[in-house]
C-alpha cells in the first residue's frame, strides 16, 4: 500500500500520491496447479474467474441452524443482499453428538444445503473445522471427542484417527459435493494459531477423505502462525464484540476497524479464548491478496456484555476494508439463525469465559433469526451493488494512503480516506463514521490527486464532509467509452443500454455534499432525482448519468448481472430474484411498492411502477377472521397478552468467571419471571412473525412449556418467526421476562443503559407485543 506526499496546509487541499508501483504479482500453486476448477485461478492480487478479477462477497449462515424449508429462502435474501458466496461452518457437534451414530437428514443434511446453495447461482465455502468454535458448546466438538484423552488441535496420532474417521463420514454424506467443480473452498480449523503443521496435516487428512476444493483457507489474526503458501489467510473485523470484560470501553481492536489502512491482523478476536496476548502479523502473503471471512455482519449479545451495532456501524467497517484494498468482502454473520437444541451454546459451565443465549443466534445480522431483514441488509446491498458491478476493475487495483493520517484511534478530526486506483483509474473512499464517539463534520475539503497523468484536484470547491458519510467517489472511471474526471456522488452501477443507447452509471448522492460530475476538466452540478445527464465524447461515445437522490438509500435494489441482466429497484417493499432473474416481492401491504427505471429517453428520468403478476407463489392463505391483527394482506396488528403472573426480585447472583457474570438459569426464571400468555390468532401466513418490546434482563418464548427461543436484553425487539417455533392458535404460548436489577453490572447499550439507570428499581416491562405479516411472495413483471 503506498502513501501519499503532503498536506497543503495553506488551502486545506488533501495531496495523495498514486504514482507508486503495487507490490508484484505471483501466482500460487493453489487453484493454478492444485485443485483446478476450469475458468477460475488465483493471484496475489486477486481471485480469478473466466480470465477476469472477481471480487467475491461472501455471507456466513449455519444450515443446522435455520430450517431446511427455510434455506431457499434465506439464499434468495442474500442474493438480493448482493451475498455471491455462501459459507457455512460444519458443526461435528450437530452431526455426531455420540460416537458412531451420525445425522445428515433434514437440516443436518449437508448435501442438500450444498445442492440448495448451487442452484441458486451461488458458491459456497465449507467451514470443516474439525474445531470451529462459532459461539459453540466446545467449539464444535461432541462432548465425546472434548472428553478423550488426546491432544486436541495437534498432529497427535490418537487425534489424527479422530479427524480421520469424521472426514470419512462428512465426505460419504457429501457423495462426491465436495470438489473443485461445487465447493469453492474448504476451511481448515479456525483460529489456530501456533500449529501451522497441523493445518497442513488437516489439509492432506480432507484430501484424503476425497475433499478437496480450489481454495483452501484459514482464519489468519491473532498473530497465526500458517502454513504459507499452504492455506490462504482470511482476516476479520469487528466494530464492537461481547469478548470483552463488562466494565471495559469500547475496545482499541474495534476502533481500528473504522479507518483506512494496511494493517490487516486483529489482536483482538478470539482474545478471550486463546487467553494470552497475540503476536502480531504486519505484512500481508506474498501469495494472497487482501482477502477477510469475518466482518461484523452485526453482533452476538453474551449475557455479561451486549452490544448493539446499527446498520452504519456495520457498514462503515465494510466500507473501510474495501477500501484499504479488501479482494474478498466476507461477512460473519450474515443470516442468523436458532440453535437446533438446547444445551449447545458456549457456556462458562463448559469452560469458557462467556455465557451465550441457550437457543437464539440472531447476531443482529442483516438476515435475522426470525428471516426479516434489519436496515443492516440494505446499507450493505449498495456497497455490494458498486462490488457487484466494478469488482472486476476493484480487486486487483493497490490502495494508497494518505502521508497525512489519523495519529491513532483517538483521532477523530483528521480526515479518513483512501484511493483504489490502477493507472489513475479507481475510486476515492471516504469514511466519517464510527459508533460510540461520533465524528463531527470534515470542514473544508478538497482532494489532490497525483497519478501518472497528471494531477486531479476534487471537487471544484471546498465542501464539507458531514457525519456519517460514506462515500466511493469515481475517479478517472471509463465506461462506455467515455471517461468521468471524477464525481461527488458515490457509484453504485453501470445499467446497459437498449439497442442504440448508452449505458447508465448510476450514482448516489452522499447527504449534504454537493454532486458534481466532471468530464473533460468541466464539473457540471447535478440536480439528484433529475433527469440523468448524457455526456459524449468526440468519437461519438455517450454515456448517461442518473443521481439518485440520498434518501432513496435504503430502498435500492440492484438485480445481479449474473441473473439475466442488472435491472434498478427502488422500493420499500422485500425483493427477491432466482437464478434466472425472476423478480418477487414480499409487500407489506395490498399492493408492492415498486419502481424500475427504465432506459428511455435521456431528458427524463423513465421510472416505471411495477404491478405484482398475479398469482402468489406457495399455497392460497386460508380466509383469516376479520378482527384477525394483520391478516389478510400485509400488516402489522398488536394481540392480546394477559399477565399471568408477578415478578419478582431475584438476586442478581448467578455466578461468574474471570470477572464476567454468568446467566441465570431456568430455576431463576421459573421462580422469578414475569409471566405473558400471548394468544395468536388465526388465519396468519406462514410468515408472520412476532414482534415483543420489551424490556429486562433475559426473555424466553415457551411454547407449549419448551423454551422455543431467547434473548438478553439489549434495547432491542425479540423477533420470531411464528411457524418456526411452533406457536400457531392452539398452542400455549408464553413470554417470560426476568427482572434486570439496577445493579446488574453487565454492559448495555447506551440507550438501553440510560434507560436502566433512569429506572426505580431495574426494568420488568411488556410494552406490546405485535404480529407483523406481509403478502405472500409475488413475481414481479
Amino acid at each position: 500500500m503506498s502513501t501519499a506526499s503532503s498536506l497543503d496546509t495553506e488551502t486545506r487541499m488533501l495531496r495523495a500520491d498514486l504514482t507508486g508501483q503495487p507490490r508484484a504479482e505471483r501466482r500460487p500453486a493453489m487453484a493454478n496447479t492444485e485443485d483446478v476448477r476450469p475458468g477460475l485461478s488465483l493471484t496475489s492480487r486477486s481471485l480469478r474467474r473466466d480470465g477476469r478479477p472477481w471480487l467475491p462477497v461472501s455471507g456466513e449462515l449455519h444450515y443446522t441452524r435455520v430450517p431446511r424449508e427455510r434455506w431457499t429462502e434465506r439464499l434468495r435474501l442474500m442474493r438480493a443482499g448482493g451475498i455471491s458466496v455462501v459459507s457455512t461452518y460444519v458443526f461435528w457437534l450437530h452431526h455426531e453428538p455420540v460416537r458412531g451414530e451420525t445425522r445428515f437428514d433434514g437440516r443436518y443434511d449437508v448435501a442438500a444445503f450444498v445442492d440448495a446453495v448451487r442452484a441458486e447461482g451461488l458458491e459456497i465455502i465449507l467451514r470443516i473445522g474439525p474445531w470451529a468454535h462459532g459461539e459453540m458448546r466446545n467449539g464444535g466438538f461432541p462432548d465425546w471427542v472434548q472428553e478423550l484423552p488426546v491432544q486436541h488441535r495437534t498432529d497427535d496420532p490418537a487425534y489424527l484417527e479422530l479427524v480421520r474417521e469424521w472426514f470419512g463420514r462428512l465426505a460419504a454424506a457429501l457423495d462426491g459435493r465436495c470438489t473443485p467443480e461445487t465447493v469453492l473452498g474448504i476451511q481448515l480449523d479456525n483460529e489456530l494459531y501456533d500449529q501451522p503443521g497441523h493445518l497442513a496435516t488437516l489439509k492432506g487428512l480432507a484430501r484424503e477423505a476425497g475433499l478437496s476444493a480450489p481454495l483452501w483457507t484459514a482464519t489468519a489474526w491473532g498473530g497465526a502462525d500458517l502454513p504459507d503458501p499452504e492455506v490462504l489467510p482470511l482476516w476479520g473485523g469487528y466494530g464492537d464484540g461481547f469478548w470483552v470484560d463488562p466494565g471495559e470501553p469500547w475496545d482499541p481492536t474495534f476502533r481500528a476497524h473504522y479507518f483506512f489502512s494496511d494493517t490487516w491482523d486483529d489482536p483482538g478476536i478470539g482474545a478471550d479464548v486463546r487467553g494470552e496476548e497475540a503476536a502480531h502479523r504486519s505484512e500481508l502473503s506474498p501469495w494472497f491478496p487482501a482477502a477477510t471471512c469475518e466482518l461484523g455482519g452485526g453482533m452476538a449479545t453474551a449475557y455479561h456484555r451486549r452490544p448493539r451495532l446499527d446498520a452504519l456501524d456495520i457498514a462503515a467497517v465494510a466500507h473501510a476494508k474495501l477500501g484499504s484494498g479488501s479482494a474478498w468482502q466476507g461477512y460473519y454473520m450474515y443470516a442468523g439463525g436458532t440453535n437446533p437444541g438446547p444445551g449447545l451454546e458456549e457456556t462458562q459451565a463448559t469452560g469458557y469465559p462467556n455465557d451465550m443465549t441457550r437457543l437464539s443466534y440472531d447476531f443482529h445480522a442483516p438476515i435475522g433469526e426470525s428471516g426479516r431483514t434489519a436496515p443492516s441488509h440494505a446499507a450493505l446491498r449498495l456497497q455490494h451493488a458498486f462490488v457487484e458491478a466494478f469488482g472486476e476493475r476493484l480487486a486487483p487495483m493497490a490502495s494508497y494512503l494518505p502521508e497525512v493520517r489519523p495519529s491513532g484511534v483517538e483521532d477523530a478530526d483528521t480526515l479518513r480516506w483512501a484511493v483504489r486506483a490502477d493507472d489513475g483509474s479507481g475510486f476515492v473512499f471516504i469514511g466519517r463514521h464510527q459508533p460510540h464517539v461520533p465524528l463531527p463534520a470534515y470542514r473544508g475539503a478538497r482532494l489532490s490527486v497525483d497519478t501518472r497523468h497528471g494531477t486531479v484536484e476534487l471537487p471544484s470547491a471546498p465542501v464539507d464532509i458531514p457525519s456519517g458519510t460514506l462515500a466511493r467517489w469515481p475517479l478517472g472511471l471509463e465506461v462506455g467509452g467515455v471517461t468521468i474526471d471524477w464525481a461527488t456522488a458515490s457509484a453504485v452501477t453501470v445499467l446497459p443500454g437498449p439497442a442504440d443507447a448508452p449505458p447508465t452509471l448510476v450514482l448516489i448522492e452522499d447527504a449534504g455534499i454537493p454532486v458534481e460530475v466532471a468530464h473533460d476538466r468541466f464539473a457540471h452540478a447535478v440536480t439528484p432525482g433529475a433527469a440523468p445527464v448524457r455526456i459524449e465524447e468526440a468519437d461519438g461515445a455517450a454515456l448517461d448519468v442518473l443521481v439518485l437522490p440520498a434518501a432513496d438509500a435504503p430502498r435500492v435494489w440492484v438485480v445481479d448481472a449474473a441473473a439475466g441482466g442488472r435491472r434498478l429497484f427502488v422500493s420499500s417493499d422485500e425483493l427477491t430474484w432466482d437464478a434466472a432473474g425472476r423478480v418477487s416481492v414480499r409487500a407489506s401491504g395490498e399492493a408492492p411498492d415498486v419502481r424500475e427505471y427504465v432506459d428511455g429517453s435521456w431528458l427524463t428520468p423513465d421510472w416505471e411502477h411495477v404491478d405484482g403478476a398475479g398469482a402468489e407463489a406457495g399455497p392460497t392463505r386460508p380466509e383469516a377472521p376479520r378482527d384477525a391483527p394483520a391478516a389478510r394482506g400485509g400488516g402489522v396488528g398488536t394481540i392480546d397478552v394477559r399477565l399471568l403472573r408477578e415478578a419478582s426480585s431475584p438476586s442478581g447472583e448467578y455466578g461468574s468467571r474471570d470477572g464476567r457474570q454468568a446467566a441465570p438459569d431456568d430455576t431463576v426464571l421459573d421462580a422469578h419471571a414475569a409471566v405473558y400468555r400471548l394468544e395468536i390468532p388465526e388465519g396468519l401466513d406462514a410468515d408472520a412473525v412476532l414482534r415483543v418490546r420489551w424490556a429486562g434482563d433475559v426473555a424466553q418464548l415457551r411454547v407449549d412449556g419448551v423454551t422455543a427461543t431467547d434473548r438478553f436484553w439489549d434495547g432491542s425487539e425479540l423477533v420470531a418467526n411464528l411457524r418456526d417455533i411452533g406457536a400457531g392458535p392452539d398452542a400455549s404460548v408464553e413470554l417470560h421476562v426476568l427482572p434486570l436489577r439496577r445493579d446488574t453490572g453487565v454492559h448495555l447499550p447506551a440507550d438501553a443503559a440510560a434507560r436502566l439507570e433512569a429506572s426505580a428499581d431495574g426494568l420488568c416491562e411488556l410494552a406490546d407485543a405485535r404480529i407483523d405479516q406481509r403478502a405472500r411472495w409475488r413475481e414481479i413483471r
